[in-house]
């Protein structure tokens, strides 16, 4: 039965400090925003930037937060070489969701205290804090050196996810741009079109490819954080709010059966009933046939207690 009951209301963690806004999530939230909303200009519509959009939703969504910065590295639910599992990590800091590392801890502390005060984002404070509210005010509790040393020593043993903490990081995302931009220009001389066409062209892409697609996987993203803790159905009893949201694992490829996950974290698979798709975890089970993805963790389905009914 699907569960609409609000739940009451949460404090906000005690480390909160509404008066100090985190100015660079601040600035870059409005920022990406504002520069999506350029879609709307007709110049810069076409059908193939729609596309290159939706194909973006899934190489830098779902492989690169949903597989990499997820299911891989916060929960290990599977080994993959090191070159792969390096650049499913570009493609998740691509998508401006913060530094593997952080995005990792700030998420296995969710699972430490979910829908309790010390949870960072839960959404029984309110709808809007659970879904971004949480990431713009200084939250003293999930500091870098705080959070770090507790949720991610096993990360930044690595050089590379040391590397993001500080110069990667930006070269990454500015490089992405570039890339974009630079091959919409390149498409558009290639195919006959003067400078100014060009130029044109590559300033799509770059709206569609980058901005548009990063802005549609945040709310993707933050949903799973937002609506799938208040509203859904339970196949587990947790002891907490997360619920399997079927809108929200058809738009974030599996990431919606939450109560499944919040059940069995480590597991690779989220989708535990023949009808709740997890294109994610189809993803990996291709892998694993390519013999890329190996110690693939499977649910234990004996631990079922149905609490829907």
């Amino acid at each position: 039965m699907l569960d609409l009951a609000v739940p009451a209301p949460l404090s906000r963690p005690q480390g909160i400090d509404t008066r100090r806004i985190v100015w660079p999530y601040a600035i870059t939230l409005v920022l990406y925003h504002i520069l999506a909303l350029l879609c709307f200009v007709p110049a810069l519509f076409s059908w193939a930037n729609v596309a290159l959009m939706l194909a973006g939703l899934y190489v830098f969504g779902t492989l690169g937060i949903n597989l990499c910065f997820h299911r891989l590295l916060t929960h290990r639910g599977m080994v993959c070489p090191r070159w792969l599992e390096y650049s499913l990590a570009i493609l998740g800091v691509c998508c401006m969701q913060d530094t593997p590392a952080h995005w990792v801890a700030i998420h296995r502390l969710h699972h430490a205290h979910s829908d309790k005060q010390e949870d960072p984002h839960s959404p029984l404070v309110n709808f809007m804090w659970g879904h971004m509210g949480w990431m713009i005010v200084e939250n003293r509790d999930i500091s870098r050196l705080e959070i770090y040393s507790r949720y991610a020593k096993d990360l930044l043993r690595k050089p590379f996810y040391k590397q993001l903490e500080g110069w990667l990081f930006p070269a990454v995302v500015f490089g992405s741009w570039i890339v974009f931009f630079v091959g919409g220009l390149s498409y558009a001389l290639a195919s006959g079109d003067g400078l100014r066409q060009a130029l044109l062209c590559g300033v799509s892409v770059l709206v569609w490819g980058v901005f548009v697609r990063t802005v549609l996987v945040w709310h993707i993203t933050w949903s799973v954080n937002s609506v799938a803790h208040l509203w859904g159905y339970q196949n587990y009893d947790t002891g907490e709010r997360s619920r399997n949201n079927w809108f929200v694992a058809l738009i974030a490829a599996g990431e919606g059966w939450h109560n499944n996950h919040h059940a069995q974290p480590r597991s690779a698979k989220h989708g535990h009933r023949w009808f709740e798709l997890d294109l994610t975890y189809a993803t990996i089970l291709l892998l694993e046939k390519m013999g890329l993805a190996t110690q693939v963790v499977r649910p234990d389905l004996t631990q079922a207690r149905d609490v829907s009914a």
